[in-house]
């Protein structure tokens, strides 16, 4: 929950120079299946796209203002970013300009936040001052 907290106050500060968005896959701890006590949410194990879809209704509550897509039943966008079951990456044009490690010991939200500190800092310094 700290986390997502985290990553909400991101999207609201870099909103405007950033495109967020979160691709929601397979559930990490299904309420019929690995369940922990820090799970905020009871959310069944996936068995439909519709099940998927209600359960990324429910992610999408806590981070108002970002884009969020499904991935496939077959999990494909986690397979091919090694996202399982979080992750972070900053894509420009095309490229992967950060990867965060994987979750959920290495989402690190401070990270990411360095990153677009950094860029938003470039960003800045990169506009044309009056003299």
């Amino acid at each position: 929950m700290a986390r997502m907290s985290a990553f909400r106050r991101l999207v609201t500060k870099y909103q405007r120079h950033v495109d967020f968005l979160i691709i929601y896959i397979e559930e990490a701890h299904p309420s019929d299946g690995w369940v922990t006590t820090d799970t905020p949410y009871i959310i069944p194990q996936h068995r439909s796209l519709d099940d998927r879809v209600s359960a990324a209704r429910v992610l999408q509550q806590g981070v108002p203002g970002c884009a969020l897509v499904l991935d496939t039943m077959t999990n494909s966008s986690s397979s091919a970013y090694g996202a399982y079951f979080e992750r972070l990456y900053v894509v420009q044009s095309g490229i992967i300009m950060y990867q965060g490690g994987r979750g959920p010991d290495g989402y690190q939200v401070s990270e990411l936040r360095t990153w677009l500190e950094r860029y938003d800092d470039q960003l800045h310094s990169a506009l044309p001052r009056p003299v």
